[in-house]
This record gives structure tokens, sequence and C-alpha cells, in this order.
């Protein structure tokens, strides 16, 4: 059974070794658990005691929030597990004017189930700053 939690202070580095799965480089698990800690929301999906999932938020707390990571094991993948996470941070960060994200192409669809619309967008990624 899936069960979603909160608190940031129960994951650890052996947490996030299976997470960024695809990432052409990366992040260190320092880094990873330093972007799941220093995020504004953050919600976790466990199967059992094992962490299976996680996404982050950012937000100003007054009129806008951004999705930075949305992650899902592979194993744990289509089975609702990035649906409970993104309503768990919504409820999280309450009721905000936006709440935008940027994702890779093979994912849009995903997010328009959970009543994200394309908008014009711009990234820039600097692979080389990940260790």
């Amino acid at each position: 059974m899936i069960t979603y939690r909160l608190n940031a202070s129960e994951i650890d580095r052996k947490d996030l070794a299976p997470f960024f799965e695809g990432w052409a480089t990366p992040p260190s698990r320092d880094r990873r658990l330093a972007a799941v800690r220093g995020a504004d929301h953050a919600a976790f999906a466990f199967d059992g005691d094992r962490l299976v999932g996680f996404a982050t938020a950012l937000s100003d707390g007054a009129l806008m929030a951004y999705l930075s990571l949305l992650e899902v094991i592979a194993s744990h993948r289509r089975r609702g597990i990035g649906t409970g996470l993104v309503r768990a941070l919504e409820q999280e960060i309450g009721d905000l004017y936006g709440l935008d994200l940027c994702c890779d192409e093979e994912v849009v669809p995903f997010y328009e189930r959970q009543g994200f619309s394309r908008v014009a967008g711009m990234v820039r990624r600097s692979p080389a700053a990940l260790p």
C-alpha cells in the first residue's frame, strides 16, 4: 500500500539512490538530499518503508509555486503515484494563483491529465554544475 508523507527530515541520502534515472548527468546523493530538504514543499510516496517517489515545489507563499521535481522509480510508475504526489503537493501548498512547471515532452500528457496547460517556456540547463 502506498502512503504519502510531507516530512523531508525523514529522508536520507540512501533513500534517494534509485532516483534521477535517465538524467544525462544525475546529481550526487548529497545534491539530491539538499534539493529535497531545501524545497519549500515536498511530498514523498512510500511502499511500506521504501521511498518510491517524491515531488518538490518552490513557492512565494502568496501567488505562485513551481513544481520543481517529480520522480517515481521505474518499478512503481503507472500506478497513480505521480498523481498522488502532485495532489499531496497541491494540498500542502494551498490555493495559489498558479502552479507552474517545466517538463520534457514525453511527460506532457501526464501533466495535462493533472489539469496543467501548455504555455511558452524557456529553460537553461547546466549539466556541468552537477558533480
